[in-house]
């Protein structure tokens, strides 16, 4: 089980670097950023494809996307100077919540 969360988190990674890039390659027409597009998300989706194989579909795609739009956030913040206010922060906040209270409560998510 440890093996899914370690991919599951590679995953997350990976999607962080091809969002990251999409915004990076001005609409595909840089090309290094575009192949980290390719390359980011074409990863994540591998790493993903292990992962189903010991998580449920919803939960596997729960925190991939959960976590994935707290990285992407930060990301933006740190490399494009993106803000983020307060609403959004704690939206996020929620969003983490709920992937924790996933993971500790739901009988549905595998341990």
């Amino acid at each position: 089980m440890l093996k899914a969360y370690m991919f599951l988190i590679i995953a997350v990674l990976f999607e962080g670097l091809g969002s990251t890039s999409l915004q990076a390659s001005q609409q595909f027409t840089r090309f290094w950023p575009s192949v980290g597009v390719v390359v980011g998300f074409g990863s994540a989706f591998y790493c993903m494809m292990i992962v189903l194989n010991y998580l449920p579909l919803g939960i596997t795609y729960a925190i991939w996307s959960g976590l994935g739009i707290c990285l992407t956030a930060f990301l933006g913040w740190l490399i494009f100077k993106q803000q983020v206010d307060l609403p959004a922060i704690l939206g996020m906040a929620m969003i983490v919540a709920g992937i924790v209270v996933i993971n500790l409560f739901s009988k549905t998510a595998t341990h």
